[in-house]
């Protein structure tokens, strides 16, 4: 299929792209166009402007800064898999991105553009979500700030304002102590859409105890989700440590039904790969 007819932009700033947007309801972004592209071949999206933000210098870069580890929106994820600033500074990220999508998609695909679509499958969603990252919009000139526990409500469903442009997502840095993170998922072939995923930190102290566990589920339901395991503190992490903080912490997870797996697999695969999370990041805690 071809798309419906639309109008293409390209603005040479940050603020005549947030003027784009402002003046017309059914105007869309394009960033990387991994998912929208293949939305308007379908005309499942029928924006009447296209406003392509792909070279505005602006939204590219990943900077440290007091506030954290600063990813600019229009910044590919190829580009942050390869950032030793990431590596060093966000781990659980650095080991959630391997599982998004495929190199070339990587490498058109962009971090604020995964962010912004509310994909409850999205590795990155999934790990800004487990860190509280901050979603930095602008609009009417403006910042607005989000957590993410606030910006996904549901599926591809997010409270991005009408007309604003999301401009960077601000990860925490890694805390003081031994840090780990362990990312698993599942799904038909690697690289596609998971069936359910899982993403963990830990802090340890020099004598291994824990000090702090993370953890967050994708994939099972509407939204991801970070769930409590704060029970971890002050044990050695052992599997039965483990078993018993997960068990626990999904107890009532929401889990949905699909064509592609049912609620009773999803909470049965969540449980497997949470374990398997924590257990890497319990590994890899250095």
């Amino acid at each position: 299929m071809k798309p419906a007819p639309f109008e293409y932009l390209r603005p040479a700033s940050v603020d005549e792209a947030c003027e784009a947007l402002a003046s017309d309801p059914d105007a869309r972004v394009l960033a990387g166009g991994q998912t929208l592209v293949p939305m308007l071949a379908m005309r499942l999206s029928r924006p009447s402007i296209l406003v392509d933000i792909t070279r505005l210098a602006d939204l590219q870069g990943i900077t440290e800064t007091a506030e954290g580890i600063e990813i600019a929106a229009a910044t590919r994820q190829a580009v942050a898999l390869k950032s030793d600033l990431i590596a060093r500074q966000v781990p659980l990220l650095a080991a959630a991105l391997p599982n998004v999508g495929h190199p070339p998609t990587r490498a058109r695909g962009t971090v604020g553009g995964s962010i912004a679509h509310g994909d409850p499958s999205a590795e990155i969603a999934l790990a800004a979500t487990i860190l509280n990252a901050r979603i930095v919009y602008i609009e009417d000139g403006e910042e607005v700030e989000f957590e993410p526990e606030d910006f996904f409500i549901g599926p591809t469903v997010t409270m991005a304002p009408m007309g604003g442009l999301m401009t960077r997502v601000i990860f925490p840095k890694k805390p003081a102590g031994r840090v780990g993170a362990g990312f698993h998922e599942i799904a038909s072939r690697r690289s596609d859409y998971a069936f359910a995923s899982a993403g963990a930190q830990v802090v340890l102290d020099d004598d291994g105890a824990c000090v702090q566990a993370l953890l967050g589920i994708g994939s099972v339901g509407d939204v991801p989700v970070a769930v409590d395991v704060s029970d971890l503190a002050g044990t050695r992490l052992t599997d039965d440590d483990l078993k018993g903080a997960i068990e626990a912490a999904l107890a009532d997870l929401d889990c949905v039904d699909d064509l592609h797996a049912t609620a009773t697999y999803r909470a049965r695969a969540a449980k497997r790969l949470a374990f398997q999370a924590l257990a890497t990041a319990r590994e890899n805690a250095a």
